[in-house]
């Protein structure tokens, strides 16, 4: 192997993993441990932070730098990277000049064979009826945000249009992204309560205040406690129940709104959803035309009975005259 594809593959083998014992690399390059400690210097001289690891075998670690130095990706992670970015206005993150301006870096050194798969991806964005217009959140807002729950500060912000009330404080908990808008789950201290604010009308006030052990998310779950907030509901539904689907978890997931699908093979899958009545939620697992068996509760086996029963009286009746 020529020295300079070595460095790559080398450098390649790094990114892949945190420890390398200087061994392993040898033998995966076909080089002495000499030559391994002499590769790993140049790429030092290039710029990138290799520590050595003590140990049996010694080794070597890519660490984190001061700038960020050039990367290598393999065939499917620079497709991954490439689409990503593509997609990333759809976010409303305030990051859809910059993510053009990473594509076409990133297209720019494409090899033609990945070139010419990405260019014969054309993504539109959709928005679902009825859903809010997508509205632009500043980045700077959002890693604020972000910096608050990883850190568990209370937030001091002003919310909504200017006026002269205080500002709200809350512990903030998770950020939610949905239809191109972004959402805090937080708990409202001066309400004591949960709440959704929406990130485009929040103006965070520094600093913030002092630090909050974090509460658990009524359910456990964030994805179906906000669901359960947009649909205009509590945190869970009265009556709530799961099914075994014959179906590959790819084609329910599209269709199962704030149900929850769990893989189960390539072929099956489970899905947990819920409704304000045991035959409206039979009815609705029966939209999928799939072979399906009830996983529980009793009350949803009793519920398919009835309903079977009352279409088939539907049926027997034939049409109205």
């Amino acid at each position: 192997m020529a020295p300079t594809s070595r460095l790559l593959t080398l450098l390649s083998l790094l990114q892949a993993r945190r420890d390398w014992p200087g061994s392993v690399l040898a033998s995966r390059l076909g080089i002495s441990d000499r030559t391994v400690r002499r590769d790993v210097d140049r790429l030092r001289e290039m710029g990138y932070r290799i520590s050595s690891t003590l140990g049996p075998d010694g080794g070597y670690r890519l660490d984190a730098g001061e700038e960020l130095p050039p990367l290598l990706f393999d065939d499917d992670q620079a497709l991954a990277v490439a689409i990503a970015l593509r997609t990333a206005p759809s976010l409303g993150a305030g990051i859809g000049e910059a993510a053009a301006r990473a594509l076409g870096t990133v297209r720019q050194v494409m090899p033609s064979r990945l070139r010419h798969r990405l260019d014969a991806l054309e993504v539109t964005t959709v928005t679902r009826p009825g859903a809010a217009a997508s509205t632009e959140v500043p980045l700077d807002v959002l890693v604020t945000l972000a910096q608050a729950i990883r850190d568990r500060h209370t937030l001091r912000f002003d919310y909504g249009d200017g006026d002269d009330r205080p500002p709200r404080r809350a512990e903030p908990h998770h950020l939610v992204t949905s239809d191109g808008r972004w959402y805090l789950v937080a708990w409202d201290l001066d309400r004591d309560d949960w709440r959704t604010y929406r990130v485009d009308r929040i103006r965070p006030r520094i600093p913030h205040g002092p630090t909050f052990s974090p509460r658990t998310v009524p359910g456990g779950d964030v994805d179906a406690f906000v669901s359960a907030r947009f649909r205009g509901g509590d945190a869970t539904w009265p009556c709530r129940g799961t099914v075994l689907l014959h179906l590959p978890a790819r084609d329910v997931r599209p269709f199962a709104g704030d149900g929850t699908v769990t893989e189960v093979d390539a072929h099956r899958c489970t899905l947990e959803a819920g409704s304000w009545s045991w035959e409206a939620l039979a009815a609705a697992f029966g939209r999928f035309e799939a072979p399906m068996e009830v996983v529980g509760p009793p009350e949803l086996s009793a519920a398919f009975a009835s309903l079977a029963e009352r279409l088939a009286r539907v049926a027997a009746a034939g049409p109205a005259s």
